[in-house]
This record gives structure tokens, sequence and C-alpha cells, in this order.
């Protein structure tokens, strides 16, 4: 997860993308649940206070070898929802991403350790193209592991403001067009004119959206040669991770074209407080800037069920992938290796933010618990300085509820 500065301005767009709906609660009713849900909602309501805002819901679901509790904290019935309610989990998208990509390096599609401008094994055909728009930074140095690790220095054109676009790229063109079709190439392509980047490959680490990007048109790319025909980054996923055929199928979507902008039904929308005063809920959105990096929707209960699966070796990888994933970490960053980051007592996953929500899936290797967050609400008031402070009650609520197991907590 990335932090994202917004303007008044961007209150505009999400104006343009409103949508609101109602979701029903799960119920449950006994001591342990109760605990659980004192935890989570005393968060809730401790946040509320800080902010002097209505936080719609935080909500957590919490798996156990032997129980399964979920949870939503909401000031009305109107706004809970149940574990499987949608909405865009965002960066949890990139370990899709490096499931993918290693998946690829066992069938011998490629290897991590390759530069981005080698070619894919058994042909003539570059991981990346060859055209200006390609032509970023470092290009003959970066491998496919440095992008996956955020070691390969690729600026983000996402998160970080430049001349021109002061509130991002993505962000300033989508006020201008709601409807824009985004392309890797257009986002690699502002990288490339504009010669930016952090530092030199494999020495320090800066999350960048972008390199997953990148990551994205790889995929795609090695599975055009080996399929004979054109393919997508969605439809590995599909094939090989997510669908009918794949290990562990799950109802998770990764949408490429602007105009699939709608969550389905159950969804809950996003709620985001702007400066002005005004508040937007948003559940309909243009993600086809996001591909490979932040574009997933889906529930909490599908995120539990893949973050289990996949950490626990019984989903699509083998034991020596889970290990890369999991430990091949970042120069610069102890923490986050393949597309998976490590929390201190919540365990191997990732975090996620797109407008107006903020997620987590962390599954525990040392005591067999996993726990999936959500809360559905952004402030971008009082300068920024409130923007993580949902993100970090979610967080709380998480080390809560393995608390109130008696598990280890918050460190």
């Amino acid at each position: 997860m990335k932090k994202f500065y917004f303007p008044v301005a961007a209150a505009v767009l999400l104006a343009l993308l409103f949508v609101s709906c109602n979701n029903s609660v799960d119920s449950v009713s006994n001591p342990v649940y109760d605990r659980i849900y004192f935890s989570v909602d005393s968060i809730r309501t401790a946040l509320q206070t800080s902010l002097n805002k209505t936080v719609p819901s935080l909500n957590v679901l919490i798996t156990t070898p032997s129980a399964e509790y979920f949870v939503s904290s909401a000031p009305s019935p109107s706004t809970q929802v149940t574990k499987d309610t949608y909405f865009r989990f965002a960066s949890n998208t990139k370990n899709f991403t490096s499931a993918s990509v290693l998946n690829m390096q066992e069938d011998g599609w490629l290897n991590i350790e390759s530069r981005i401008t080698d070619t894919i094994p058994g042909s003539t055909v570059a991981f990346v193209p060859a055209s200006a728009e390609w032509n970023i930074p470092n290009k003959n140095q970066i491998t496919i592991k440095e992008l996956l690790q955020h070691s390969a220095g690729v600026f983000d054109i996402s998160n970080d403001s430049i001349a021109g676009y002061p509130n991002g790229y993505v962000m300033d063109v989508m006020l201008a067009d709601p409807n824009h079709q985004f392309t890797s190439s257009e986002l690699v392509g502002m990288v490339a004119s504009r010669s930016l980047s952090y530092f030199p490959p494999g020495t320090n680490h800066h999350y960048s959206n972008t390199g997953y990007t990148i990551l994205s048109e790889i995929i795609s790319r090695v599975y055009s040669f080996h399929a004979g025909s054109q393919k997508l980054y969605s439809d590995y996923i599909y094939d090989y991770i997510t669908g009918s055929s794949a290990p562990v199928p799950l109802n998770v979507h990764f949408p490429y074209l602007a105009s699939d902008n709608q969550l389905p039904f159950p969804g809950t929308p996003g709620k985001v407080h702007f400066e002005d005063g005004s508040v937007t809920n948003t559940s309909v959105y243009n993600k086809s800037a996001n591909v490979g990096e932040g574009n997933g929707y889906g529930t909490m209960s599908m995120l539990r069920t893949y973050i289990r699966s996949m950490i626990t070796g019984g989903n699509v990888l083998n034991a020596a992938s889970l290990n890369l994933m999991k430990n091949e970490v970042s120069p610069g960053s102890p923490n986050y290796a393949l597309g998976c980051t490590l929390f201190t007592n919540l365990g191997y996953g990732h975090t996620g933010a797109t407008m107006g929500y903020f997620s987590c899936m962390f599954y525990d290797t040392q005591t067999g618990v996993s726990v999936v967050g959500m809360i559905p609400f952004w402030d971008l008031t009082n300068g920024g300085a409130n923007y993580y402070k949902p993100f970090y009650a979610m967080l709380d609520a998480c080390w809560a509820a393995r608390a109130a197991l008696g598990y280890a907590g918050k460190p």
C-alpha cells in the first residue's frame, strides 16, 4: 500500500462515480464473538471520535485452525457488510501478480533473475516492448525479481506527481475524462519520456505501482507466446490462478476496461471525505490504470480462501516458489519480498488502498490464523494528516481480533 494525496478537485471525479448500496450483516451470538466484536467496535468508535466523522463500517474476518469469526462494526445496520460483500481490494492484487510470475517460472516460461530486455525462453520476443514508450531509465539492468520486490527504482507514475500533473498523472487524466482507457504503454511511456527513476536497480526499495504495470505486460506477453494468440494479464489470472480450472477457484475479478467499472451486488461503496467538506461514496470506478497492481475486486471470504491456500502451499505454487515469495526480500526493506509482506503477529500477505477502501489479507504460519480486514472509508481532510488513520485502525482491529482469541496481538 502506498500513501495517496488527493485534492478537492478529485471530488468532481468521484461525484460522477456515485453509487450507494445497503447490505445485511451475518448474525452471530456467543461470548467469543461478543469479545471480538467489542474489540473491533471500540476501535471504530475511537476512530470516529478522533476524526469527528461517521465511519460506515470496520470489518474483520478471522480464521483459526478450528473456528472462524466475522465482525462488521457499524453505526447502523444499513452500513454493515457481510464476509460476502464485494469491495475493491486494491494492492492485494500484487500477490496474485507475484503468484502468476512464480507459477510461470515453475513451468519454465521465464526466470525471475532475467532482465526485462531478455527474450522469453524459446522465443525471439522480449519480455517488454522495444518501443520508445518502454525505454525507461536503467531498462537493460532491471530484472523481473526487482520489479516484484519494488527494488527496480521504477518511478511510480500513479502515486507521485510530475510536472504538468500535480495530482499525479492517473488522477489528473481521470479528472479530465473519468472513462479514459489507460494502457501499460501509456503509463510506462510517461516514465520513459521524462527519464524518471528513483535509484539504480537492486540498490534500494521504493514502492512502485508502475513496476507492477510492467509485470502485467510481461505476464501478457509470455502467455501470448505460449498460447499462440493474444492473451491479457486477466486471462492468465483466470486460467491459472482463480478460474474454474485453477487449484482453488475464486470469483475475484481484475477488470482492465474503463467501462468495466461497477462492483457486483452486493457491494459496499467507499466513503471519502474531502478537504472542502464534500463527501462522496464510490464503488463505480475506472481501474484500467491499475492492471496488475491494484485492479482486483472480490469479497473478504474470497481473500481468506486465497491467502490461506496460497501461503500454506495448498494453491498453485510449490514449496520453493512459496519460499521465494515470502523470503526473497527487497534491498532496503526487510519485510517485503515478492509481492508479499510480513507483518508481526499478522503474518504473510499484503495490504491495499484505493479510493474509499483500505484492506489487508494475512496468514500467520506460526499459528495457522488468517485475518482479512476492510474499512470502506477515507479521510482526506486536515491536509492529508488523517489519511492513514483508518488504515491503522483496520490493522489494529485485526490485531485486536487475534488478541480476543488468545493469540499475540499488536506488537
